[in-house]
């Protein structure tokens, strides 16, 4: 009792398909975008703390203001 595959459903599956692969292509895009964003955030920032001498007291929150 096999079914056989009509037309309509190989075109709707190729529009899925090409919809998925459009939609992970962004996604991929988009989180590699946002890595690289706070690759060089963080890159940034650490030239300036290496110069200073680093104490416990450095990494800490005020709690006085």
């Amino acid at each position: 009792m096999g079914t056989s595959l009509t037309p309509e459903f190989w075109e709707r599956f190729a529009v899925l398909l090409v919809v998925a692969i459009g939609v992970t292509c962004v996604l991929t895009a988009s989180f590699d975008a946002l890595a690289v964003r706070l690759l060089r955030r963080r890159v940034r920032r650490q030239p300036e703390q290496v110069g200073a001498a680093s104490t416990v007291a450095d990494h800490r929150a005020s709690v006085h203001t």
